[in-house]
């Protein structure tokens, strides 16, 4: 049986936006999403795309690019954390399940601005063994977040290698 591509399905446009043909699109919950993405845009350098406002007030809908990453965000309500369903890090107790990573030219500099913005810097921008200087820290809504700026590349064999010595 031959595989069917997007193509044998495909009508005129596309059934996969190219915005979004290659990524799992991370979608995050947030007490203020306005606040959030302000934010965002003073600490990271996002770029608000759309907004769609919420028909009580609040943010039904967002997205914004932080390099070129798109995510999404909206206000998780009340209601939607009490049916379990959208919960904000502070509606989950402080935590999270999820790190968001993202590449940009110079961690450095985007740690620098991420903390005077009020980011929480968790590890400050570091080189690691996996060949990327990185900086993780928390934003104010509690999401957790890596950047890393890629320095080299490195083999599958130096990888475990460098991984091994710094158990």
């Amino acid at each position: 049986m031959t595989e069917r591509t997007e193509a044998d399905y495909a009508p005129a446009h596309a059934l996969i936006p190219d915005r979004y043909r290659y990524a799992v699109i991370p979608h995050i919950m947030v007490d203020d999403a306005a606040a959030a993405i302000d934010f965002y845009r003073r600490a990271f350098g996002a770029r608000e795309d759309f907004r769609i406002d919420a028909p009580g007030g609040g943010v039904l809908h967002a997205e914004i690019t932080i390099g070129g990453s798109v995510l999404m965000l909206g206000d998780a309500g009340a209601h939607e954390a009490e049916a379990a369903s959208f919960a904000s890090p502070a509606a989950l107790g402080g935590g999270t399940s999820v790190t968001l990573h993202v590449f940009v030219p110079d961690v450095d500099g985007l740690a620098e601005r991420a903390r005077a913005a009020g980011a929480e810097i968790l590890q400050p921008p570091t080189d690691m063994f996996h060949g990327d200087r990185t900086v993780i820290l928390k934003d104010p809504s509690g999401h957790i977040w890596v950047f890393l700026t890629h320095l080299e590349d490195v083999s599958g064999e130096e990888l475990k290698r460098r991984s091994a010595a710094t158990a």
